[in-house]
């Protein structure tokens, strides 16, 4: 062998050696929908979804929040009561472009059996950080709609025969609820993690501008991205801590929502203002408010599993809401006392919490001549949930240092 050789045959070993100690790349959650139970016809609100679906494609679009080499999708039927076949189902890498067939272990549909859901294969489409994204589900049996996402606060659309492959739609009819689609995955670079925000509507995005990703998780979003952390939405409207709401309890949801998504490292909570102003509202009339004591306790469970598996964990202030829901059915959900609650919580959120760290969003979205009331600029107008404005402002009030700094029960969330 000569020296040139030589050379060449030693780079090569030296290039094969690092490539084999680089860390392969894995997957990260990127995307979700929490999955809830539809409710009846004499719940207070409109499913915004027919009764069922039969030979009909269903369409939403979804905003990656990392992106990646490859993705898969999540198909849920978990609350289902009767198996969920799916004849086809496609996702387009940008709004128009022809979809990509998705396969079920190398198959075109699948049926996914009651209280289960369903990965598809991985699909080599590659994706940009905070991409979105298009998935199509085609229905062809008579389908029940049993699981959905009510607050999508994005338009979907619902069109009549198998259109999954169309880059768009003939006929269709729209919604802003989901369906079917619960979350989406990236193969991403080993150093990539996942931040997974629980909460209620405030987290869901309720009042947020339809259609332009202004939930205070899509901000939040893009601030992480540049250090390959993604956030995953696990907010659903009318979500409590303790009891069932518009869907299960955060403590009920919290291993599926939380503790089993891929690549996660840390995990913000901001949830119990509906635990406070339900009770006595036509929501609950009957149901008595939880105590101080009580919403601790379930503080403290939510920390305890999350240090248990290695998992950073942030806790967040209770934002105000003085004169909430003024001119609905819900206009009784603030009083005095409930607001007096809320500040004993936060105060001890301040001082005492069983998490890592505490976001002060109250203090962050508080009208500072009346700190029961959200200021203005930040209001949505109905003085419960933040408007564009207010969401930006939430997540600029999260420390990322904070966020991603040293845990000292699990992994930490890396830095580029």
């Amino acid at each position: 062998m000569n020296r040139l050789s030589q050379l060449t045959a030693t780079a090569l070993l030296a290039l094969s050696g690092a490539a084999a100690a680089s860390p392969a790349p894995h997957w990260v959650a990127s995307w979700q929908a929490s999955p809830q139970p539809v409710w009846g016809s004499d719940f207070l609100f409109p499913t915004l979804i027919p009764g069922q679906l039969q030979d009909q494609t269903f369409r939403q679009n979804a905003r990656v929040s990392l992106g990646g080499s490859r993705l898969r999708v999540r198909l849920s039927n978990i609350y289902g009561t009767q198996p969920l076949r799916i004849g086809a189902a496609s996702i387009a890498a940008h709004t128009g472009d022809t979809p990509q067939p998705l396969r079920f272990d190398g198959q075109p549909g699948v049926v996914i059996a009651p209280g289960q859901d369903r990965l598809s294969d991985p699909l080599p489409l590659p994706t940009a950080d905070r991409q979105a994204v298009q998935v199509s589900v085609y229905l062809p049996d008579r389908t029940p709609l049993q699981t959905f996402h009510w607050d999508g606060r994005q338009t979907s659309w619902i069109a009549p025969g198998d259109q999954h492959q169309r880059p768009a739609l003939r006929d269709a009819s729209s919604t802003t609820a989901r369906l079917l689609l619960s979350a989406i995955e990236v193969e991403a670079p080993a150093i990539a993690r996942s931040v997974v925000v629980i909460g209620d509507s405030i987290t869901d995005g309720a009042t947020a501008s339809l259609d332009q990703d202004q939930r205070w998780t899509d901000h939040l979003a893009a601030r992480l991205a540049p250090e390959g952390v993604a956030v995953v939405n696990a907010g659903i409207s009318g979500g409590r801590l303790l009891r069932d709401g518009m869907g299960e309890s955060a403590r009920k949801r919290f291993q599926r929502d939380v503790l089993d998504q891929p690549g996660v490292a840390s995990v913000i909570v901001l949830i119990g203002i509906n635990d406070i102003s339900w009770p006595g509202t036509a929501f609950a009339r009957a149901q008595a408010r939880p105590s101080l004591a009580e919403l601790q306790a379930g503080y403290r469970d939510l920390a305890q599993r999350a240090h248990a598996r290695g998992l950073r964990i942030l806790g967040a202030t209770l934002t105000p809401f003085a004169g909430a829901l003024p001119g609905t059915p819900l206009d009784d959900y603030y009083a005095a006392d409930k607001d007096a609650l809320r500040q004993q919580l936060n105060a001890w959120l301040r001082t005492d919490s069983p998490f890592d760290a505490v976001i002060d969003l109250d203090a962050a979205l508080r009208d500072p001549a009346d700190p029961s009331r959200m200021a203005a600029a930040y209001d949505s107008g109905d003085h419960l949930h933040p408007g564009d404005a207010g969401n930006r402002a939430m997540a600029e009030a999260v420390d990322l240092d904070v966020l991603m700094g040293p845990s000292t029960h699990g992994v930490d969330l890396p830095r580029r």
